[in-house]
């Protein structure tokens, strides 16, 4: 596993992540930031006023509420 990482220092009496440990973080920090970055600009799409359909404003008037099917 040494030979794959040729900048870090390999000691025998420390136990670091290294620098390929510092690259695997910053990766899946990057990957995260992204992640959260879609996903936020995906929410800000969402419409999330639901309009009450006729048969459940009939409903609720009439004091009967349905199981809504979907």
């Amino acid at each position: 596993m040494t030979h794959l990482v040729t900048l870090a220092e390999l000691d025998e009496d420390k136990v670091t992540p290294g620098v390929l440990g510092f690259i695997v973080f910053a990766v899946m920090a990057l990957a995260v930031w992204g992640l959260m970055r879609s996903m936020s600009r995906h929410m800000g799409k969402v419409d999330f006023k639901e309009t009450p359909s006729e048969r459940g404003a009939e409903a609720e008037a009439s004091g009967r509420v349905e199981p809504q099917k979907g």
